[in-house]
């Protein structure tokens, strides 16, 4: 039996102040134990770039989520952006990185921006304490 990759992956000087276990609990709930997740932290030229490839946005963003088939995903995350977002959350950065990660898990099972997908993300913001 093939075990399912999951994997984070930091490119930049800062360390991610998150738990590689808790991301995978969530991704387990939200996608399924059989999921295969990458996840990558990237710096903020690299997300613009990556933006600006995939969605025609010529700006850094926080986190993408790139679907890659039913079973298979990669989410990448910019740390520095998502620490600047998190004060106008008014949350701490690592809570944040926290809630950014079940949005891009909810983009990756299909779900778009919408009323349904907020009440989903309230939902396992709360089972998780996020």
């Amino acid at each position: 039996m093939k075990t399912p990759k999951f994997s984070i992956t930091n490119k930049t000087k800062i360390n991610p102040s998150i738990s590689g276990l808790i991301f995978r609990k969530i991704k387990d709930e939200i996608l399924g134990k059989e999921y295969e997740l990458s996840v990558a932290f990237e710096n903020s030229k690299a997300m613009r770039k990556l933006n600006r490839t995939y969605r025609d946005k010529d700006y850094a963003t926080d986190i993408l989520s790139f679907p890659i088939s039913k079973t298979e995903g990669e989410i990448i995350i910019c740390e520095k952006i998502a620490n600047k977002k998190s004060k106008l959350h008014s949350r701490e950065p690592e809570n944040f990185l926290y809630f950014l990660f079940i949005h891009g898990l909810l983009h990756l099972k299909g779900m778009e921006h919408s009323s349904r997908m907020d009440r989903e993300e309230e939902k396992f913001r709360t089972k998780f304490g996020i």
